[in-house]
C-alpha cells in the first residue's frame, strides 16, 4: 500500500494518509466539480445536489462556481461559463443547471471539450460556452428516468471515477446551437448590444477591443447608449478616472467594451437591459445627441 507524506512548512509534522484513503475516485488526483445554477443560495435544490455527489465521490472538490443565475437565462450562463472555466484545472467537470429540462431529443449531454467536461442540457449553451466544436458529445442515457440532480452527479462520479464515458450514453455529432450576438461593423460605425449586466450594474457589451481598434483607432469617436439618448466620448483605463458620477467607458478584463457610472448603477439609472443597443460612430458624423458630457 503507497504512503503520501506531507511536511507541514511551519511545524515540520509529518503526517501519514494511506493513498487510497486520501485520493478519492481518481487515482491520481481529487475531482475538481464546478456548479452554475439558476438557484438562490438558501435553495433547497444546493443541499440534494451536494449531498448526491458527496455520496457518489466522497471526497470530491466541490466549488460553485456561480449561483443564481436569471432562471431559463441560457446567453447569462452561457457568458458566465465561457469567461470562468478555463481557470479551473484541466479534468474539472462543470455541471451546468440553467434551463437544465432540455429538449425531448438528446436532453441531456456530456461534452468534453479543451480538456474539461461539461454536464448539461442540451438547449444551445454549449455552443455558446465553447465557440468551437467540442472532441466528445454523449447524449445521457436515462432509462430509469431520473431528475436532472440525480443524471448529472451521477455523470459526474462516473467520470471522476474513470468510467469510459461511452459507457454513459449514445455518441452524437453535434449540439444544439444558439446564434451567439456579435457587433456589426461599417466603416465608420460599430452597432453592439449589452450581453451582460454585473452585480455593480455595470453594462457589459459584445463589442471587442480589437474590433473597436480596427475601426476607430487614431479616430475620433463617440459612444452611444441607450437609443443614443446618453454618449461619453473616452475610453477610461479605471473607474476612478472619471467623477463620481459621470459615465466610465473602459474595456474590462475581458477585452470587453464595458459601460459604467463612477459610484452608481448605471443600468438602473438608465434601464438598460440585456439586448439593449450600444453604437460606436466617428464624431465628425454630425449626429445631434442629448448626453451628459
Amino acid at each position: 500500500m503507497s504512503v503520501i507524506v506531507f511536511v507541514h512548512p511551519f511545524y515540520r509534522k509529518v503526517s501519514l494518509f494511506f493513498a487510497e484513503d486520501y485520493l478519492c475516485c481518481n487515482k491520481f488526483r481529487m475531482p475538481l466539480i464546478t456548479l452554475t445554477t439558476e438557484w438562490r443560495e438558501d435553495d433547497f435544490f444546493n443541499g440534494i445536489l451536494r449531498g448526491k455527489l458527496a455520496s457518489a465521490c466522497p471526497g470530491a472538490v466541490i466549488v460553485n462556481n456561480a449561483g443564481g443565475i436569471p432562471p431559463l437565462n441560457i446567453m447569462h450562463g452561457a457568458f458566465v461559463i465561457r469567461n470562468t472555466f478555463s481557470h479551473y484545472p484541466e479534468g474539472s467537470i462543470h455541471l451546468v443547471f440553467v434551463s437544465s429540462e432540455g429538449p425531448a431529443e438528446h436532453p441531456h449531454l456530456l461534452v468534453k471539450a479543451h480538456n474539461h467536461w461539461f454536464v448539461g442540457a442540451n438547449n444551445g449553451m454549449f455552443n455558446l460556452i465553447l465557440n468551437s466544436e467540442p472532441d466528445l458529445i454523449i447524449s445521457l442515457r436515462n432509462d430509469a428516468g431520473a431528475d436532472e440532480i440525480t443524471l448529472f452527479a451521477v455523470t459526474a462520479a462516473a467520470i471522476a471515477n474513470g468510467q469510459p464515458p461511452e459507457s454513459l450514453g449514445e455518441s452524437i455529432s453535434s449540439v444544439s446551437e444558439k446564434v451567439p450576438l456579435r457587433a456589426t461593423i461599417d466603416r465608420n460605425v460599430i452597432i453592439g448590444s449589452v450581453i451582460f449586466i454585473d452585480s455593480y450594474g455595470n453594462a457589459i457589451t459584445n463589442i471587442t477591443r480589437e474590433i473597436f481598434a480596427r475601426v476607430f483607432e487614431g479616430r475620433d469617436y463617440r459612444i452611444l447608449i441607450k437609443s443614443n439618448n446618453y454618449f461619453t466620448e473616452k475610453i477610461s483605463r479605471f473607474y476612478r478616472e472619471e467623477p463620481v458620477g459621470e459615465i466610465v467607458t473602459r474595456f474590462n478584463s475581458l477585452d470587453l467594451l464595458e459601460l459604467s457610472i463612477n459610484g452608481a448603477n448605471l443600468c438602473q439609472l438608465f434601464s438598460v437591459d440585456t439586448g439593449d443597443a450600444v453604437r460606436v460612430e466617428a464624431r465628425n458624423q454630425g449626429r445631434e445627441t442629448n448626453g451628459l458630457f
